[in-house]
């Protein structure tokens, strides 16, 4: 039975997760999940928490950016997804989640930084550097995987969209559009693997509010953020989730 405290807890890393979400349009689970293992929160309840929260998100944003969506990357990216996803719910019982999320932190460091020290050595370098449509759909594959298993379907979406140097707006526009077809895929997932328990839906019900009300703030401060300085705010935003990855959670 949890206390009054622990669910508010619980309730403000959701918010947290929500408001960088709707902001820069992910890193939503990268940031909530640490927060509720810190609460010592069992994986499953929070897993199956993040990803209900995450498709709430995702309704509530998709329809603002829908005609910057690129559609074609999204149906490839979708099919790739189901693919990925049970792979991701066969890693989530069998390999050791430590290991999983210290890879990706030492990815997400070394990719930002170097995409980063590029920005500045190379400011009139403008082309994409994923030009082949072939690429999405090992991204996609990734993003049923890590989403199935710890709700991280929006990292390789991520890297693909900077590879592809997208604009804000089509970034988060496409990327809503994916975490909204991906959530519903892996939240049935999560549904039909057995990882919802009654503390995760209780949980997701006390969250609402503070889901509609990041949601909310998020979308009021991300229409302030300067298109020129937004691709360097997500570069470093991507270490800082490299980071967070490698600190010590339990």
């Amino acid at each position: 039975m949890m206390t009054i405290s622990s669910i508010l807890l619980v309730v403000g890393a959701v918010f947290i997760g929500a408001l960088m979400r709707t902001m820069f349009g992910f890193g939503e689970a990268i940031v909530s999940m640490p927060l509720l293992a810190l609460l010592h929160i069992p994986l499953n309840t929070s897993v199956s928490l993040i990803g209900l929260a995450g498709l709430t998100v995702a309704s509530l944003t998709v329809v603002s950016g829908w005609r910057h969506i690129e559609r074609s990357v999204i149906i490839r990216l979708a099919l790739a997804t189901v693919i990925g996803i049970p792979a991701g719910l066969a890693l989530l019982h069998y390999a050791p989640s430590m290991i999983i999320t210290s890879a990706l932190g030492v990815f997400l460091m070394a990719y930002g930084g170097y995409s980063l020290l590029k920005q500045k050595l190379f400011q009139a370098v403008d082309k994409p550097l994923l030009t082949s449509k072939g690429w999405v759909w090992p991204f996609g594959f990734a993003s049923g995987v890590l989403g199935s298993a710890y709700n991280f379907n929006g990292v390789p979406v991520v890297v693909y969209g900077t590879l592809r140097r997208w604009s804000p707006d089509r970034f988060r526009g496409t990327l809503q559009a994916h975490f909204l077809i991906s959530g519903i895929l892996v939240v049935t997932g999560h549904a039909l693997g057995g990882l919802w328990t009654a503390d995760s839906l209780i949980l997701y019900v006390y969250s609402i509010p503070a889901i509609l009300l990041a949601t909310g703030l998020g979308i009021f401060m991300n229409k302030r953020i300067p298109a020129k300085k937004f691709e360097s705010y997500l570069f470093f935003i991507i270490i800082a989730l490299g980071v967070l990855l490698l600190l010590p959670h339990r």
